[in-house]
């Protein structure tokens, strides 16, 4: 018996990001390699025109179809890629062309389930799709999702998120995740972790894992600053003191507290232990080391200390982390 065939439709536009219309298809292509059987999918790159469509990375390329041929088509899976402009001073904007806008709220109605992939939030929520509701983006628009449109519960460290229907995902890289996720939904969670290995993906992240690191944040201003966090980075384990930070920057520990507000919008003891809880994780993720053994090397004086710190940061525990995104061994 032929297997049902599941229409998924990547709209274009100009300037859109191209690995947001190259990711998920690699996905499903990939997911092909590992069945028996064909798994339905047939993907169609669909613009207003059949003319050749310039990525933001410069790389044109050609639509399969035209967007209004696909009016009164079913489709299974209609995914929305995003766009973005910076100013002078390198802040990003995400684009929601209204033609654009308009072509997902026609196609989003005779669609099973509409996914954005990154700033691709900001066209859903321009089309009325995420009202009421909970969505992610990257995290550079993150903000400006939220004061745009007030009526989305904005998450800006989950990596993607489903509300019924309707999903949405973080950074670039991360459309590999929601696009195994779509997969899993589909076909399993088996089929997705062995198309997350010929991705030779480290690991299949679930929704609920961070796309937050603390040194992945915006490049500070200055190159001590930078120093500093390399430092810090590097020395976790050791007590870093106020005044230890202050000597290494050659400030006083009131200079010290002024700098860190300024270029990170937190206090020195905040990010030290936002710092000490991202190692953590990565050692729960990657490793079998005991809670002691973590807790010692991240610079916690106690598991209970690391506890508070994980209760606080991300809302859980180090065991049930461990549990929920532990990495298996091959």
């Amino acid at each position: 018996m032929p297997h049902p065939e599941r229409l998924i439709v990547i709209v274009l536009f100009d300037r859109v990001d191209l690995l947001d219309i190259t990711g998920p298809p690699e996905v499903f292509a990939l997911l092909q390699r590992e069945m028996e059987r064909p798994c339905g999918y047939q993907v169609l790159l669909a613009a207003e025109s059949l003319e050749p469509v310039t990525t933001a990375a410069g790389v044109r390329v050609l639509p399969d179809i035209r967007l209004d041929r696909l009016q009164h088509q079913a489709i299974d899976t209609l995914i929305v890629p995003g766009s973005v402009e910076t100013d002078a001073k390198g802040r990003v904007q995400a684009l929601a062309d209204p033609a654009v806008v308009r072509w997902v709220q026609t196609l989003s109605a005779q669609s099973r389930r509409v996914a954005s992939v990154c700033v691709g939030a900001h066209i859903l929520a321009a089309a009325g799709l995420l009202e009421g509701k909970e969505a992610t983006t990257h995290w550079s628009t993150a903000a400006q999702l939220a004061q745009d449109h007030p009526g989305i519960r904005v998450d800006a460290d989950r990596i993607y998120i489903q509300q019924g229907r309707i999903w949405t995902g973080a950074g670039l890289t991360t459309c590999l995740d929601l696009a195994l996720a779509l997969v899993a939904e589909d076909f399993g969670n088996t089929l997705a972790m062995r198309v997350a290995r010929q991705l030779v993906m480290f690991l299949r992240r679930t929704g609920g894992q961070s796309q937050f690191s603390v040194m992945l944040e915006p490049l500070s201003s200055t190159r001590r600053m930078e120093d500093l966090r390399q430092y810090i980075a590097q020395h976790l384990g050791q007590p870093l003191s106020m005044a230890d930070l202050a000597e290494q920057m050659h400030v006083s520990d009131r200079q010290l507290a002024r700098i860190f507000k300024t270029e990170l919008g937190m206090t020195p003891a905040a990010y030290l232990e936002a710092a000490r809880v991202e190692a953590a994780r990565q050692q729960l993720e990657a490793t079998d080391a005991s809670l002691e053994q973590v807790a010692g090397t991240c610079g916690f004086k106690t598991t209970d200390t690391l506890h508070r710190a994980f209760r606080r940061q991300l809302g859980t525990t180090p065991g049930q982390y461990r549990s929920r995104f532990r990495t298996p061994a091959e």
